[in-house]
């Protein structure tokens, strides 16, 4: 990995943004510009997939369903089974920093989109639908961690059935789930002609608006970093080891089983490395009452997200162009 590799102006905008923080500059971002630009990123993102998918043929983006599912659904329980066995950790703040580690972090995602545009390498239109799906399974999965956690702590609740349902209901009716699924089937549907007078907005502008955006993570990531002691030696380990073992299995899933690029496999091992900072907290915040929320908040903004956007990126990139034989 060469140092070149780092010189990308969304990563440099986040450094930039974390030194802002640590130096405890004035530095502030209007209150309601981080959703703003949120929005306008997953719209972007969903209306580029679409488009590309468009041309695709849908029977080959069952394999990607399949994997996104398989990762949602068992990435949370390694993770489960690291914080339970090795690192004792109690078993409902187990449940909850579990939960964030099978979701996806669709800042990181836009970080590698940027990365690999910079470097004028190619992908597969089939990872944004992964995007769009391993938030669900995540959080379901999450919830029955939570159930098991209570049940074998002695603390089960007669409403918690209610609560899942309501839960498991917002899991699928997310905005940023909606607006990824939504934006996908308007870029799949719109003509060429219609396509092009939107285009200039959501395709020219967007590394723009993602170098703002990486900013304002950079800031909120640094003012994670004084609550590293909080947190514990263990669970800063984690939050670096837990991605990687997600990144293991998104290389050998992207090169093996979906036979992707290189810069398709890079995009799926991202997916499969990175932390919900977004949609997980709040509900495992409402599921989970009893865990601690600096715990997830800090591993996945202070230390799983940094660390994917500073060093994972590039490695994932590598070691995908190693299996390739490139």
């Amino acid at each position: 990995m060469s140092v070149s590799s780092l010189l990308v102006p969304a990563i440099l905008f986040f450094a930039l943004g974390m030194f802002a923080c640590v130096i405890k500059s004035d530095l502030k971002f209007p209150p309601d510009m981080h959703k703003m630009i949120v929005i306008y990123l997953l719209i972007g993102i969903g209306l580029h997939g679409g488009k590309a998918l468009s041309s695709s043929n849908m029977g080959d983006a069952l394999p990607a369903v399949w994997a996104a599912l398989a990762f949602g659904i068992g990435l949370p329980i390694i993770a489960y089974i690291i914080l339970r066995v090795i690192g004792k950790i109690d078993p409902l703040n187990a449940a909850a920093i579990s939960a964030h580690y099978g979701s996806v972090s669709a800042g990181t995602y836009m970080t590698a989109v940027a990365f690999l545009g910079g470097i004028g390498v190619t992908y597969e239109a089939y990872p944004v639908i992964m995007l769009a799906i391993m938030e669900s399974p995540a959080i379901m999965i999450g919830l029955v961690l939570a159930g098991y956690s209570r049940k074998i702590m002695g603390g089960a609740q007669k409403q918690d059935k209610g609560m899942y349902k309501h839960l498991l209901l917002e899991a699928f009716t997310n905005g940023s789930i909606l607006l990824l699924f939504g934006s996908m089937a308007i870029g799949a549907v719109v003509s060429d002609t219609s396509y092009k007078k939107i285009e200039p907005f959501f395709e020219t502008i967007f590394m723009g608006a993602l170098c703002i955006f990486l900013a304002d993570m950079g800031m909120e990531a640094g003012k994670r970093l004084s609550e590293f002691k909080t947190v514990g030696v263990f669970l800063v380990g984690f939050g670096i080891v837990m991605p990687l073992i997600g990144a293991f299995f998104g290389l050998l899933l992207g090169h093996y089983y979906l036979g992707y690029s290189v810069g398709g496999v890079t995009l799926v091992t991202v997916l499969a490395a990175s932390c919900s900072y977004i949609a997980v907290p709040p509900a495992m915040r409402l599921a989970i009452p009893e865990a601690n929320p600096s715990f997830y908040l800090t591993l996945s903004l202070g230390c799983t997200f940094p660390f994917n956007v500073v060093i994972g990126i590039p490695s994932y990139y590598a070691a995908a162009q190693y299996l390739a034989g490139q």
